[in-house]
């Protein structure tokens, strides 16, 4: 396709399907010691860079996404059931007077943020970043993120998207049990171990009853409860006009009305008479928000149809959370806790099976419960019960044998298609590769994990040298990190930093590096005898 062409389409908003494989990738260049011990350096040092706590809460507090006037502080929000004296007495021990008098989320253990304009602990970043410091020998930094993440389900019932408080409506993906087992790996403290308990159940109901729940499939759902625009879009996602992304969607509407056929009925989107998105769009905006990924057309146009989703990536965690309960309960010596969580695992397994892999693409994919039907969109999450353990050997094989749908010259990309969105193609995130080639890995096919990684591993590196830093988000098809371009809706500019690219560049150099099991050898869930049945309630 002739470059001017796609770039006509990229700027009218429509989605072109790509092919990752139709050009041969260039070699990718030789990962040396010496270019590998610069990456790492410079990851070493950004953990500290990208540490936050209360020593240094006034560089914690200030919100890059909302901008103020000199000299105007930035409050310090503490949940109703805290004792505002003693965390006051810990500040005054630990902040410098005038801090204290300048200094929304307050936190109790030191924990490290993403970087650009993401100063604040997220949800699911938090993992991948957790990983990293974990691969990097930083065992405290990982618990205490867990610390964190444990204050916030005790105190707001749930691990917020990040500990802001226009935040405090929904949650991210939830991956608390995978990093409570990554610390407990390197302590082996049972008695720690054992005080996880209760967040871990209170944290399973939050995804596991409504409105989550989509009681007629047995399988979760994103859902924000708040309502109206996100706060974080109206003050910082704008372009050099002066408009904010959900104005670029209104004008995209009102210009492109057929646009979403096929997609959903847009008169619950939008409101044609008067020019408005209507409280539905926002809901589903601000749940797309819950997910972690934002803009794609993943579910329907601007993926605001995502409320009438059970998504692949929300379920395959969740089952993954209910067998690592299982194990923890395990090691904990309670049996018949342990039973029940195989019980519920066992119970999203064959709803997985039934709603989310489609047999006739070899994928899993997303399932609308309203039309009862999945939708025909190839995004990085089929890889995502894979790592999760909840492939068939035959369905990992049917996967892997799809990789050329993803597979680009600076790893995975995100999506098939180009829609002007960053989750969309041709960008690739570090959490999917992670994700995606630890999938692979999990299930014998290491040659293409290792492949896969070179090239990502090469990208970033090759950025580094170019640009003397770690990015956000990379364009797999071209080798760069330049995106803001091909950025059309959202926020185009690339973030520094950055956590989950410096956890995924670890990541996949341990994975290189170590011997891995082969797929026989791991011990996986039992698949049930009737695959595709009725999911229990």
């Amino acid at each position: 396709m002739a470059p001017s062409l796609r770039r006509a389409l990229i700027a009218s908003g429509l989605s072109i399907a790509v092919t990752a494989a139709a050009a041969p990738p260039p070699p990718a260049e030789t990962l040396s010691p010496a270019r590998v011990a610069a990456v790492r350096a410079y990851i070493k040092k950004g953990w500290t860079t990208l540490t936050r706590s209360t020593r240094d809460l006034a560089k914690a507090a200030p919100d890059p996404k909302f901008p103020r006037a000199p000299g105007q502080g930035w409050p310090v929000y503490l949940p109703a059931d805290e004792d505002r004296a003693a965390v006051e007495a810990v500040l005054k021990t630990t902040m410098a007077p005038e801090d204290l008098a300048r200094i929304e989320l307050y936190l109790p253990r030191p924990y490290v943020v993403p970087g650009g304009r993401f100063n604040e602990m997220y949800g699911w970043d938090s993992y991948f970043i957790q990983v990293g410091l974990l691969a990097d020998g930083e065992t405290e930094r990982a618990r205490d993120m867990v610390e964190n993440f444990l204050y916030e389900i005790a105190h707001y019932g749930t691990i917020l998207n990040a500990n802001r408080t226009y935040y405090m409506t929904r949650s991210q993906p939830p991956f608390l049990t995978r990093m409570i087992l990554g610390v407990y790996e390197r302590t082996r403290d049972k008695e720690w171990l054992r005080r996880t308990r209760p967040a871990i159940d209170a944290y399973y109901r939050f995804w596991t009853t409504e409105p989550h729940l989509v009681a007629e499939t047995g399988l979760s759902r994103y859902y924000d409860s708040g309502e109206g625009p996100a706060p974080e879009v109206l003050s910082d996602e704008k372009d050099a006009q002066g408009r904010t992304h959900y104005d670029r969607i209104r004008e995209y509407y009102r210009d492109h009305a057929e646009a979403a056929k096929g997609d959903y009925d847009l008169d619950r989107y939008y409101d044609r008479k008067n020019d408005r998105l209507t409280p539905l769009f926002y809901k589903g905006d601000r749940s797309m928000r819950e997910s972690g990924f934002d803009p794609s057309n993943r579910f329907g146009l601007f993926s605001v149809d995502i409320t009438h989703y059970a998504p692949v990536c929300l379920n395959a965690l969740l089952y993954r959370m209910e067998t690592d309960a299982a194990e923890i309960e395990d090691t904990l010596g309670g049996a018949d806790a342990a039973r029940e969580w195989r019980r519920r695992a066992q119970a999203r397994h064959a709803a997985v099976d039934r709603y989310l892999w489609d047999e006739a693409s070899g994928l899993y994919l997303d399932y609308n419960f309203e039309t009862k039907s999945r939708r025909k969109y190839e995004f990085a999450t089929t890889f995502y019960p894979l790592w999760a353990g909840l492939a068939s050997k035959a369905q990992a094989q049917r996967v892997r044998d799809n990789l050329t749908l993803f597979e680009a010259p600076g790893g995975l990309l995100t999506s098939t298609r180009v829609t002007g969105q960053q989750w969309d193609a041709p960008y690739g995130w570090a959490p999917l590769q992670m994700m995606g080639l630890d999938g692979l890995r999990r299930c014998g096919f290491d040659a293409d994990a290792d492949r896969i990684s070179k090239k990502f591993l090469a990208l970033v590196a090759k950025e580094f040298e170019e640009h003397g830093t770690i990015v956000e988000k990379y364009d797999v098809q071209r080798r760069e990190s330049d995106v803001e371009a091909g950025i059309k809706f959202g926020y185009a500019a690339n973030q520094i930093g950055f956590g989950w690219t410096n956890a995924a560049f670890l990541d996949l150099l341990a994975g290189l590096r170590k011997a891995r099991p082969r797929a026989a050898d791991i011990r996986l869930m039992p698949r049930l005898q009737s695959r595709g049945s009725a999911a229990a309630r």
